[in-house]
């Protein structure tokens, strides 16, 4: 396995792989911190490809000015090895100056692909302002950059994926975007990267996302098809977890991603939730917010 920072080493790489391994390339773009989740996707890239790449990069644009950019954990070295333990070919890790000109660090501003306003102004679009332009832009570049037949996604950031296989779609990428489903802890948690930022106390509050979720889940299948019935339940579980603060918790159309008031009969629906969860910093004594995501088809 090779790591790589540079694009046109990346490039080379490829080509030289291809003349010895030909058939399909999988991606599996991440912003390392890897865990079981990333894991489950990085297996199935491996098993369905001849070439695997997983990209590594922590992506300035898609964080907003008061987000945790700066603090969001890098860990390349343990990511490189997980990669290679799971028969990864190549590990791109490029610098933000290998992915973005001088321009950018100028002026603060690039070329964007902005999603339709309908799909992001929702959710986390809503609470992040610019997120998904910047997302949508950095996997943009990793597609065209590395010319994968396979891309693999993770189902736990499901606003992401729908948003993705719309750009995919409208903009005639050749690429096929392969989801994968939310990998839990034996608990129920949502394996997340930002899951170590979590002390016991916290890591205790934020269970309570999973459980109105599975509850929800619970009472879809007991025949309860008002969804707002089903979120005012999910929100007094969340109450109950204490030390939270909920951004959103929504229920909408799998296949338009737009909210509804009736889960109709044969018809796909999906709850979200975002919430905060309080910590407080063991060296300082202050605290600060988590925000966690987590999702369940109903």
């Amino acid at each position: 396995m090779k790591i790589i920072n540079k694009i046109e080493d990346l490039k080379n790489e490829i080509k030289n792989l291809k003349s010895t391994k030909p058939g399909t390339i999988g991606l599996v773009p991440t912003m390392g911190a890897l865990h079981k989740g990333h894991l489950s996707l990085i297996e199935k890239c491996r098993q369905e490809n001849k070439i695997a790449i997983v990209s590594v990069f922590v992506n300035p644009t898609q964080f907003g000015p008061n987000e945790d950019y700066d603090k969001y954990p890098r860990t390349l070295e343990d990511d490189a090895q997980l990669c290679e333990n799971a028969g990864i070919d190549i590990v791109f890790a490029p610098s933000p100056r290998d992915i973005y000109d001088e321009y950018y660090f100028k002026h603060k501003e690039t070329t964007l692909i902005c999603p339709p306003y309908e799909v992001v102004n929702k959710l986390c679009g809503k609470a992040r302002p610019g997120h998904f332009d910047g997302v949508c832009t950095i996997v943009g570049k990793l597609f065209n950059i590395t010319k994968a037949n396979k891309a693999y996604f993770g189902q736990k950031d499901a606003q992401q994926l729908f948003i993705i296989q719309k750009m995919v779609r409208e903009l005639n990428f050749d690429i096929e975007i392969v989801p994968c489903p939310i990998v839990r802890e034996t608990d129920g948690l949502a394996l997340s990267s930002r899951n170590t930022y979590l002390d016991e106390k916290a890591r205790k509050s934020a269970l309570s996302i999973s459980r109105a979720l599975f509850k929800a889940k619970e009472l879809r299948t007991k025949g309860v098809i008002e969804t707002q019935t089903l979120i005012d339940t999910a929100l007094a579980y969340i109450n109950m977890g204490g030390n939270m603060e909920t951004e959103y918790a929504e229920i909408v159309s799998v296949d338009t991603f737009e909210k509804i008031d009736i889960i109709e009969e044969n018809k796909k629906a999906l709850m979200l939730i975002a919430a905060k969860v309080n910590v407080e910093d063991s060296n300082s004594g202050n605290c600060y917010q988590v925000r966690l995501i987590d999702n369940i088809e109903l």
